[in-house]
Protein backbone atom coordinates (compact mmCIF):
# COMPACT_ATOMS: atom_id res chain seq x y z
CA UNK A 1 0.00 0.00 0.00
CA UNK A 2 1.34 3.41 -1.04
CA UNK A 3 2.42 5.52 1.93
CA UNK A 4 1.25 9.08 2.34
CA UNK A 5 3.84 11.87 2.62
CA UNK A 6 2.92 12.20 6.29
CA UNK A 7 3.65 8.51 6.89
CA UNK A 8 6.98 8.82 5.09
CA UNK A 9 7.95 11.83 7.20
CA UNK A 10 7.00 10.06 10.41
CA UNK A 11 8.99 6.97 9.39
CA UNK A 12 12.02 9.11 8.58
CA UNK A 13 11.80 11.03 11.84
CA UNK A 14 11.39 7.80 13.81
CA UNK A 15 14.54 6.40 12.16
CA UNK A 16 16.39 9.62 12.90
CA UNK A 17 15.32 9.46 16.55
CA UNK A 18 16.68 5.91 16.86
CA UNK A 19 19.95 6.84 15.12
CA UNK A 20 20.35 9.87 17.39
CA UNK A 21 20.12 7.58 20.44
CA UNK A 22 22.76 5.29 18.92
CA UNK A 23 24.99 8.31 18.21
CA UNK A 24 24.71 9.44 21.82
CA UNK A 25 25.76 6.02 23.09
CA UNK A 26 28.78 6.07 20.78
CA UNK A 27 29.63 9.59 21.87
CA UNK A 28 29.94 8.30 25.43
CA UNK A 29 32.86 6.21 24.20
CA UNK A 30 34.27 9.37 22.68
CA UNK A 31 37.71 8.95 21.18
CA UNK A 32 38.45 5.79 23.17
CA UNK A 33 38.24 3.30 20.23
CA UNK A 34 40.57 5.52 18.19
CA UNK A 35 42.93 5.96 21.14
CA UNK A 36 43.05 2.19 21.65
CA UNK A 37 43.81 1.66 17.95
CA UNK A 38 46.56 4.33 18.03
CA UNK A 39 48.12 2.77 21.13
CA UNK A 40 48.03 -0.68 19.52
CA UNK A 41 49.89 0.77 16.53
CA UNK A 42 52.44 2.41 18.86
CA UNK A 43 53.01 -0.86 20.71
CA UNK A 44 53.45 -2.80 17.46
CA UNK A 45 55.91 -0.22 16.09
CA UNK A 46 57.94 -0.17 19.32
CA UNK A 47 58.06 -3.98 19.42
CA UNK A 48 59.34 -4.02 15.84
CA UNK A 49 61.93 -1.35 16.64
CA UNK A 50 63.11 -3.15 19.79
CA UNK A 51 63.47 -6.45 17.93
CA UNK A 52 65.48 -4.69 15.21
CA UNK A 53 67.82 -3.05 17.77
CA UNK A 54 68.20 -6.36 19.62
CA UNK A 55 69.22 -8.03 16.37
CA UNK A 56 71.76 -5.27 15.72
CA UNK A 57 73.17 -5.62 19.24
CA UNK A 58 73.49 -9.39 18.81
CA UNK A 59 75.34 -8.85 15.52
CA UNK A 60 77.73 -6.40 17.19
CA UNK A 61 78.44 -8.88 19.99
CA UNK A 62 79.18 -11.53 17.36
CA UNK A 63 81.50 -9.08 15.58
CA UNK A 64 83.40 -8.48 18.83
CA UNK A 65 83.81 -12.23 19.38
CA UNK A 66 85.09 -12.59 15.80
CA UNK A 67 87.57 -9.75 16.27
CA UNK A 68 88.82 -11.19 19.59
CA UNK A 69 89.38 -14.51 17.88
CA UNK A 70 91.32 -12.73 15.13
CA UNK A 71 93.48 -11.06 17.79
CA UNK A 72 94.21 -14.42 19.42
CA UNK A 73 95.10 -15.87 16.06
CA UNK A 74 97.38 -12.91 15.25
CA UNK A 75 99.05 -13.16 18.66
CA UNK A 76 99.68 -16.89 18.11
CA UNK A 77 101.13 -16.18 14.67
CA UNK A 78 103.34 -13.46 16.15
CA UNK A 79 104.80 -15.91 18.68
CA UNK A 80 105.36 -18.45 15.91
CA UNK A 81 107.14 -15.89 13.73
CA UNK A 82 109.20 -14.60 16.66
CA UNK A 83 110.38 -18.18 17.32
CA UNK A 84 111.33 -18.50 13.68
CA UNK A 85 113.59 -15.44 13.97
CA UNK A 86 116.00 -17.52 15.99
CA UNK A 87 116.51 -19.86 13.06
CA UNK A 88 116.91 -17.38 10.20
CA UNK A 89 119.86 -17.98 7.90
CA UNK A 90 120.06 -14.63 6.16
CA UNK A 91 118.81 -11.06 6.16
CA UNK A 92 116.22 -11.85 3.53
CA UNK A 93 114.49 -14.40 5.72
CA UNK A 94 114.81 -12.08 8.73
CA UNK A 95 113.11 -9.22 6.87
CA UNK A 96 110.34 -11.48 5.55
CA UNK A 97 109.54 -12.83 9.03
CA UNK A 98 109.78 -9.36 10.56
CA UNK A 99 107.31 -8.16 7.92
CA UNK A 100 104.88 -10.92 8.90
CA UNK A 101 105.23 -9.94 12.58
CA UNK A 102 104.52 -6.32 11.62
CA UNK A 103 101.43 -7.38 9.63
CA UNK A 104 100.13 -9.41 12.58
CA UNK A 105 100.66 -6.39 14.83
CA UNK A 106 98.71 -4.19 12.42
CA UNK A 107 95.90 -6.76 12.28
CA UNK A 108 95.73 -6.71 16.08
CA UNK A 109 95.56 -2.90 16.11
CA UNK A 110 92.78 -2.91 13.50
CA UNK A 111 90.78 -5.49 15.44
CA UNK A 112 91.25 -3.60 18.72
CA UNK A 113 90.06 -0.41 17.02
CA UNK A 114 87.04 -2.22 15.59
CA UNK A 115 86.21 -3.66 19.02
CA UNK A 116 86.26 -0.16 20.54
CA UNK A 117 83.96 1.05 17.76
CA UNK A 118 81.61 -1.89 18.27
CA UNK A 119 81.57 -1.33 22.05
CA UNK A 120 80.75 2.36 21.56
CA UNK A 121 77.97 1.42 19.11
CA UNK A 122 76.65 -1.15 21.59
CA UNK A 123 76.62 1.48 24.34
CA UNK A 124 74.73 3.94 22.12
CA UNK A 125 72.25 1.35 20.84
CA UNK A 126 71.70 0.00 24.35
CA UNK A 127 70.59 3.47 25.48
CA UNK A 128 68.17 3.63 22.53
CA UNK A 129 67.00 0.08 23.34
CA UNK A 130 66.41 0.91 27.02
CA UNK A 131 64.42 4.03 26.13
CA UNK A 132 62.34 2.13 23.58
CA UNK A 133 61.73 -0.63 26.13
CA UNK A 134 60.61 1.94 28.72
CA UNK A 135 58.35 3.59 26.13
CA UNK A 136 56.92 0.19 25.23
CA UNK A 137 56.14 -0.59 28.86
CA UNK A 138 54.46 2.79 29.25
CA UNK A 139 52.41 2.34 26.05
CA UNK A 140 51.36 -1.15 27.10
CA UNK A 141 50.16 0.16 30.46
CA UNK A 142 48.26 2.97 28.72
CA UNK A 143 46.77 0.47 26.27
CA UNK A 144 45.58 -1.85 29.03
CA UNK A 145 44.02 1.08 30.90
CA UNK A 146 42.25 2.37 27.79
CA UNK A 147 41.05 -1.13 26.87
CA UNK A 148 39.67 -1.61 30.36
CA UNK A 149 37.92 1.77 30.21
CA UNK A 150 36.49 1.03 26.77
CA UNK A 151 35.44 -2.45 27.88
CA UNK A 152 33.56 -1.04 30.87
CA UNK A 153 31.73 1.55 28.77
CA UNK A 154 30.96 -0.97 26.02
CA UNK A 155 29.61 -3.50 28.52
CA UNK A 156 27.31 -0.85 30.00
CA UNK A 157 25.89 0.24 26.64
CA UNK A 158 26.25 -2.76 24.33
CA UNK A 159 22.83 -4.30 25.02
CA UNK A 160 21.03 -0.98 24.58
CA UNK A 161 22.96 -0.25 21.37
CA UNK A 162 22.17 -3.68 19.92
CA UNK A 163 18.47 -3.20 20.67
CA UNK A 164 18.49 0.25 19.01
CA UNK A 165 20.32 -1.10 15.95
CA UNK A 166 17.65 -3.78 15.65
CA UNK A 167 14.94 -1.09 15.93
CA UNK A 168 16.68 0.97 13.24
CA UNK A 169 16.81 -2.03 10.90
CA UNK A 170 13.08 -2.59 11.42
CA UNK A 171 12.35 1.11 10.88
CA UNK A 172 14.26 1.09 7.58
CA UNK A 173 11.92 -1.55 6.20
CA UNK A 174 9.04 0.94 6.12
CA UNK A 175 11.04 3.53 4.14
CA UNK A 176 11.30 3.34 0.36
CA UNK A 177 14.85 2.80 -0.95
CA UNK A 178 15.10 6.20 -2.68
CA UNK A 179 14.29 8.07 0.53
CA UNK A 180 16.51 5.80 2.60
CA UNK A 181 19.45 6.50 0.28
CA UNK A 182 18.88 10.25 0.52
CA UNK A 183 18.56 10.00 4.31
CA UNK A 184 21.79 8.00 4.62
CA UNK A 185 23.66 10.48 2.44
CA UNK A 186 22.44 13.40 4.55
CA UNK A 187 23.44 11.65 7.77
CA UNK A 188 26.86 10.89 6.41
CA UNK A 189 27.48 14.50 5.39
CA UNK A 190 26.08 16.08 8.56
CA UNK A 191 28.58 16.59 11.41
CA UNK A 192 25.96 15.80 14.03
CA UNK A 193 24.38 12.95 12.07
CA UNK A 194 21.06 14.77 11.74
CA UNK A 195 19.30 14.20 8.43
CA UNK A 196 15.74 14.92 9.62
CA UNK A 197 15.16 17.94 11.86
CA UNK A 198 12.27 19.91 13.31
CA UNK A 199 11.43 23.58 13.16
CA UNK A 200 12.43 25.35 16.36
CA UNK A 201 11.81 29.05 16.95
CA UNK A 202 11.02 29.52 13.26
CA UNK A 203 14.40 28.05 12.28
CA UNK A 204 15.90 24.80 11.05
CA UNK A 205 17.18 22.97 14.12
CA UNK A 206 19.98 21.53 12.02
CA UNK A 207 21.68 24.69 10.73
CA UNK A 208 19.65 27.30 12.71
CA UNK A 209 18.83 29.36 9.64
CA UNK A 210 15.41 31.01 9.65
CA UNK A 211 12.57 29.42 7.68
CA UNK A 212 10.04 31.75 5.95
CA UNK A 213 6.48 31.62 7.39
CA UNK A 214 4.93 30.28 4.18
CA UNK A 215 7.47 27.45 4.02
CA UNK A 216 6.72 26.63 7.67
CA UNK A 217 3.05 26.40 6.78
CA UNK A 218 3.83 24.02 3.90
CA UNK A 219 5.88 21.83 6.25
CA UNK A 220 3.05 21.62 8.77
CA UNK A 221 0.61 20.50 6.05
CA UNK A 222 2.77 17.41 5.43
CA UNK A 223 1.79 17.29 1.77
CA UNK A 224 5.32 17.01 0.40
CA UNK A 225 8.84 16.39 1.62
CA UNK A 226 10.58 19.74 2.12
CA UNK A 227 14.28 20.25 2.73
CA UNK A 228 16.09 23.19 4.29
CA UNK A 229 17.28 25.64 1.62
CA UNK A 230 20.53 26.15 3.53
CA UNK A 231 21.68 22.71 4.74
CA UNK A 232 19.52 20.31 2.71
CA UNK A 233 18.14 18.47 5.76
CA UNK A 234 14.60 17.11 5.65
CA UNK A 235 12.28 19.35 7.69
CA UNK A 236 9.35 18.19 9.81
CA UNK A 237 7.04 20.15 12.10
CA UNK A 238 7.31 20.05 15.90
CA UNK A 239 4.08 18.05 16.20
CA UNK A 240 5.62 15.04 14.44
CA UNK A 241 8.29 14.92 17.14
CA UNK A 242 5.60 14.86 19.85
CA UNK A 243 3.58 12.21 18.02
CA UNK A 244 6.70 10.05 17.61
CA UNK A 245 7.53 10.31 21.31
CA UNK A 246 3.97 9.41 22.33
CA UNK A 247 3.61 6.56 19.81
Amino acid sequence: MEQTVEQKLKALFELQTIHTKIDRIRQIRGELPMEVADLEDDVAQLETRINKIKGELDDLEDDIVTRKNLIKEAQANTKKYEAQLNDVKNNREYEAISKEIEIQGLDIQVSEKKIREYEYEISTKTQVYDKAAADLESRRNDLEAKKAELGTITAETQKEEEELISQADNAKESIEPRLLTAYSRLRQNAKNGLAVVTIQRDSCSGCFNQIPPQRQADIRQRKKIIVCEHCGRILVDEQIALETENA
